[in-house]
């Protein structure tokens, strides 16, 4: 029999499988406990355990974990830690500081095959998906930093590193399951955010399947023609095939969506673009993102300047929109947005 990652096991499962050992269900809590609120990740070490259930437990399955391979820390507290992978492949992940929160940012795939233009990840390419443990232990291990550096641990969680969630989507979402189940961190849907590129049909299917965490759309341009060169992704999914996802996904859910808008100077950032992007929202109630563009070596774009931004962000709050301008953290160490490319 072929050994599971146990960290992709939900309670129950863990439960079912345990009693066909014998085992009651004390022992699977106590099992548990280990697992997730000790982090324990040797069966030898769970000592509580008889020596007979170690042993099955050590014949049925394995911890997919990551290994820290280097932590660089920002003048603003931001820490962006590097992964080596069980086969040696290396990911990101970034604990992030801020007033009232401390946000564990994770990957979800080794590299990118959307090939944003104006993302380092997708210089990568795409290597291969992320295990559901491969995933929930760059919380843990982020967590760890955090309580280090900051006294406390991570807070919110958003899958916005390496990776588009949606095209690993079962792991991302067992992953998600783990992280909001009662005996696992038991941490609130709401402090969870996917991050998608805009996979209509995906999108969807987060609604029949009735998640509850939050969803940030990586919009970039409501104009097809600018958004088929910035995003490739945009020629299967176009404009109106996402409008009509999210209106799906809110007419399901009734949750509101946040837009992620790059503001790149001469390319997305005119009033006429702040209107397309205001005729996009007028299906389903949303907040949106302006972030403030990280250049990188391998871009040719720049961030638009002060009075572009204000201007864009003008317009779109003179027509009652909720807005946000964010500016990135952990620039100086290539830890902001679209930064991520693994560099050592």
């Amino acid at each position: 029999m072929q050994k599971q990652d146990i960290l992709s096991l939900s309670y129950a499962q863990l439960l079912e499988i345990c009693q066909e050992f014998g085992e009651k269900k004390f022992r699977v809590d106590q099992l548990y406990q280990w697992i997730w609120q000790k982090r324990v990740r040797n069966f030898t070490d769970m000592s509580n355990l008889s020596k007979v259930f170690r042993e099955q437990l050590q014949e049925r399955f394995f911890f997919q974990t990551v290994k820290i391979d280097t932590v660089r820390s920002s003048t603003d507290g931001t820490q962006k830690v590097t992964f080596r992978l069980h086969d040696g492949c290396i990911i990101e992940g970034v604990v992030i500081p801020a007033k009232d929160r401390l946000t564990a940012c994770i990957s979800s795939q080794v590299g990118c095959g959307l090939a944003c233009a104006f993302c380092a990840t997708g210089s990568l390419g795409f290597t291969r998906n992320l295990s559901v443990g491969e995933i929930t232990d760059q919380y843990f291990v982020l967590d760890d930093i955090a309580r280090q550096k900051h006294s406390q641990g991570i807070t919110n969680i958003v899958y916005m590193g390496m990776g588009e969630p949606l095209q690993n989507y079962d792991s991302v979402l067992l992953s998600i399951a783990r992280f909001t189940e009662e005996k696992g961190q038991a941490m609130a849907p709401s402090r969870i955010t996917l991050s998608t590129s805009g996979l209509a049909k995906n999108i969807m299917k987060l609604a029949d399947d009735g998640f509850k965490c939050n969803i940030a759309i990586s919009l970039h341009t409501a104009n097809n023609g600018i958004r088929n060169k910035l995003m490739p992704v945009n020629k299967a999914n176009d404009i109106q095939k996402l409008s009509d996802a999210i209106a799906y996904f809110y007419d399901k859910t009734h949750t509101r969506i946040s837009i992620e808008y790059t503001l790149l100077d001469g390319i997305n950032d005119t009033i006429e673009h702040a209107r397309e992007l205001a005729d996009f929202t007028k299906r389903f109630p949303v907040k949106i993102n302006i972030i403030e563009y990280n250049a990188h070596q391998l871009s040719p774009y720049k961030k638009s300047d002060k009075q572009k931004t204000d201007a864009f962000v003008a317009f779109l709050e003179k027509l009652n929109l909720i807005v946000n301008v964010r500016y990135s953290k952990g620039k100086d160490i290539d830890a902001a947005c679209g930064q991520l490319v693994a560099k050592r």
